[in-house]
This record gives structure tokens, sequence and C-alpha cells, in this order.
């Protein structure tokens, strides 16, 4: 009975120690959410203060700029009207002056043009008078040398005509007598040399004979000498090409065998690298049915699991099964500083075949990170409880009185009103990734 008694109470004393524990975690937690609401209340009214005041001084810098833009632009339609009355003025001046010069200039052209007509006109009258003039005493030296040129033409003529016929009878005397000159001499050479071209039409004749002869002959010799050097030349060609001939036929037999022995050898090692091949190919197939086998089953299971974990997830996961990524542009400024990478191309292409795996890896590291949470949290409870038990076992040894407590450290024993057990525990604060 004592000892059930003692258990009952010992089990109400838990309870009750659990509970006013679990009041002091409330209270704390309640002074740290009461001391952050202030701080960002008291933040965020810095901020709508720094805002305000941004904002009134730019309200004021922009009443400024349009005071300002109004006055430049009333300084500066004041300036274009005067700017607009000076060029009036300037303008009138100029046509003022414009007209007094061109009335100058037509008076002064008018009195030109008078002037310039009244000599054109004298000029023509003038030259008038001189071409009458020069006109009359070209007629009168024309009629002059007429007359002088047919006088002296009749004169050339008559001089002509003496002279001409003075010459024809002159000429007909030195003809007859070369005519009768000539007629002499020819009956003296043909009477020299009758006998001589009698024998000499008989030579001709025979040379003529005879030298038809021998260019006949001699075109019959070119013509066997031409035959006999063509036929020497085909003789000298057949032999030539019947040796190439044979030595063409010789190489080709040569690399047809020699061909042949390659094709037979390269179709015996294409026949052993195709068995090769094949068996590669059974043994592969073979080898790659069993690892897809092998990654459906390992599907399959996930499959399962993943309606497993289905069945535990809670409505944040459910509504919002991926997250995006909790780190600010510092921390991912610092982790790119600890661990510069650049992509290569080899490794950008296998990023792109992974694409597809990012909202796993979330998922799963999402998981990952509770599962530490949790393993850390059981940690500290189970030292929280560690503690909590040696704390009871500590009271419960305090308040009976044996040798084996007295040995022990006591909490009924006070020195300088300080008790030799250990200082209490602190209270656990709740990390940022704890559930």
């Amino acid at each position: 009975d004592k000892l059930a008694k003692e258990e009952h109470n010992s089990a109400l004393n838990l309870n009750k120690i659990n509970t006013q524990w679990r009041t002091v975690l409330r209270e704390v937690k309640t002074r740290e959410l009461h001391k952050d609401i202030e701080i960002l209340s008291q933040t965020f009214e810095r901020v709508v203060d720094c805002k305000d005041s941004v904002i009134k001084s730019l309200a004021k810098d922009l009443s400024e700029a349009e005071e300002q833009y109004a006055h430049a632009l009333r300084s500066h339609l004041h300036s274009i009207d005067q700017l607009l009355a000076l060029q009036r003025r300037r303008l009138r001046l100029l046509e003022e002056s414009y007209n007094m010069e061109l009335e100058a200039l037509t008076k002064e052209f008018e009195t030109e043009r008078k002037t310039i007509i009244d000599q054109h006109e004298k000029e023509i009258h003038y030259l008038q008078d001189v071409f009458m003039a020069m006109e009359q005493n070209y007629i009168d030296s024309e009629y002059e040398s007429k007359l002088e040129f047919q006088s002296m033409w009749d004169d050339l003529k008559n001089k002509n005509l003496e002279e001409k016929h003075f010459l024809r009878l002159q000429l007909e005397n030195i003809v007859e007598d070369l005519w009768r000159r000539f007629q002499e001499a020819l009956k003296n050479y043909t009477d020299a040399t009758e006998d001589q071209k009698i024998a000499f039409e008989t030579l001709k004749v025979k040379d003529e004979k005879s030298s038809k002869e021998i260019e006949a002959q001699m075109k019959k010799i070119q013509r066997l000498q031409d035959s006999i050097i063509i036929l020497k030349s085909k003789i000298m060609m057949h032999n030539r090409e019947r040796e190439e001939q044979n030595q063409y036929l010789r190489k080709d037999k040569e690399l047809v065998l020699a061909q042949l022995r390659k094709l037979k050898a390269q179709r015996t090692q294409a026949r052993e690298l195709s068995q090769e091949n094949l068996v590669k190919l059974t043994l592969e197939s073979n080898a790659t049915l069993k690892a897809l086998r092998k990654i459906v089953n390992k599907g399959e299971k996930i499959l399962k699991l993943a309606e497993i974990c289905r069945k535990f997830e809670t409505e944040e996961e459910k509504v919002l099964p991926f997250y995006s990524t909790v780190l600010t542009p510092e921390e991912q400024k610092e982790i790119e500083e600890i661990y510069p990478e650049e992509l290569t191309e080899e490794l950008t292409k296998v990023i792109v075949n992974y694409i597809g795996m990012e909202n796993f890896w979330k998922r799963y590291n999402k998981v990952k990170l509770e599962q530490l949470s949790l393993q850390h949290r059981h940690a500290q409870l189970s030292e929280i409880n560690r503690k909590l038990r040696e704390m009871l076992k500590q009271y419960l040894d305090g308040i009976s009185v044996s040798d084996e407590v007295l040995s022990q450290l006591n909490p009924l024993f006070i020195v300088n009103h300080r008790s030799n057990l250990p200082q209490h525990l602190s209270t656990p604060t709740t990390q940022p990734g704890d559930k």
C-alpha cells in the first residue's frame, strides 16, 4: 500500500511538475512573442515615418520644381515676345531700305537703258551706211576683175592652141622614125635567131617530157617511202600498245587478287565482329532488361511509399506540395562565395536532363530537413526527460531515508543556504525548424 501510494504521489507530482513547466514555457514564449511584436511594431512605425518624411520631401521638391518651371516658362515667353518685336522692327527697317534701293536701281536702269538704245540706233545707222558703201565698191571691183579675167583667158587659150599644134607635129615625126627603126631591128633579129628558135623548141619539148617523167617517179618514190614510214610506225605503235596492255593486264590481275584476298579477310573479320557484337548485344540486352525490371520494381515501391506517405501529409503540404527557396539573397551570395562553381557544358547538359527531378528533390529535401529537425527535437526532449527523471529520482530519494540515499547527494542536506544538487534546467529554446 505504501509503495502504491508513493507511486501515486510520484505520478501526481510529476504531472504537477509538467503542468508548472508548461506554464513557465508558455509565459516565456508569450514574453518573447510580445517583445517580437513590439519590436516589429516599432520598426514598422519607424519605416512608416521614414516613408512619410520621404513623401513630404518629394512633394515639397515637386512643388518647388513646378514653381521654378512656371517662372522659367514666364521668363522664356517674355524673352520670346521681346525677340519677336525686335525681329518685326528689323524686318520693317530692312523692307524700307529694300524699297529705297529698288527705286534707285530702277531709275538708274531706265536711264542706262535709254542711253544704250540711243547709242544702238546710232551704230545701226552707221553700219547700214558702211554696208551700202562697201557693197557699191564690191560691185565695181567685181566688174573690173571679170573684164581682166576674160581678156587673160582668151590670150592663154590662143597660146595653148598654138603650142599644142606645134607639139603634135613634132611628136608625129618622132613616132614615125621610131617605128621604122623598130621594124628594121625586128627583121634582123628574126633572120638571125630562126635556127636557134627551132632547136630551142625541140629541146623545150624534150625537157618538159623528161621533167614530167622525173616528177612522176619522184612522187612514186615519195609515196613508197611515206607508206614504209607509216607501216613502221604502226608496227612500233602496235608493239608498244601490246606491251602496255600486257603490263596493265598483269597489274590488274595482281590488284584483283590482292583485293580478293583483302575482301576475304574483311569478310572473315566482319563475320567475327558481327558475332561478337551479337553476343555483346544479347548480354547487354539481358542486362538492360534486368536493370529495367529493377527500375520498374523500384518505381512501384516508390509509388507505394508515396501513396502511404500521402496519408500522413498535412493540409499545408497537400495544398502547397512544393516550397520556394527559404534562403535570402545575402545567404545565396555567401553560399556562392563559399562554393564557387562554374557551369561547364557537361554540367549544363546534366542539369538540363535532371530539371524534371527538381520538384522531387524539393520534397525530398523538405522531408530530410523535417527528419533532422525531429531527430534534433527528439534528442532535446530525451535529454530533458533524462534530466527530469534525475530530478524526480533525487526528489524521491530526498523524501526517503536510507543508507544508499545518505551516501549519495541529498537535496535536504543544505550548507550555507546551498544544496549539493546540480543546477536547475534552463528553459529550452525552440529552434527555427522545430515543430
